[in-house]
């Protein structure tokens, strides 16, 4: 049921489905005008989780931490985090899904878009260090 209803968002908002599973509950899409690459919404009942890839920390850099953590600040939702090992950043975003509508799916999706598009210098600057 709410893997159709996102399925159905995904589409009405023009995003490009790279990869989709609907026993795992999860889609791979992207947005190349809204600089989104294989993103992945995991649906995931009672919650809708959405992860962005930004870089990999090439060492334990307390300056590029202190900047990320700074920055979640900023963030309207969804904020900056680690994988399991701590060397991949990722946006990471969770909804609750009983009550999403597309206009909340979309915000989130939009919040991303405009912290790639405001932030993409630092990041690139924080992917060398």
């Amino acid at each position: 049921m709410y893997f159709k209803k996102i399925e159905s968002f995904i589409s009405k908002l023009g995003y490009s489905v790279f990869y989709q599973n609907e026993r795992e509950g999860i889609f791979l899409i992207e947005s190349e005008q809204d600089g989104i690459k294989n993103l992945i919404i995991g649906v995931a009942p009672p919650i809708l989780i959405m992860e962005q890839y930004i870089f990999t920390l090439k060492s334990d850099n307390a300056e590029v931490m202190k900047s990320l953590l700074k920055k979640n600040r900023d963030i309207i939702h969804g904020a900056f985090a680690l994988d399991e090992e701590g060397r991949k950043v990722i946006f990471r975003y969770t909804l609750q899904i009983e009550n999403l509508d597309i206009n909340e799916f979309a915000g989130a999706l939009n919040s991303l878009g405009l912290l790639l598009s405001e932030y993409y210098e630092q990041i690139i600057e924080f992917s060398k260090k």
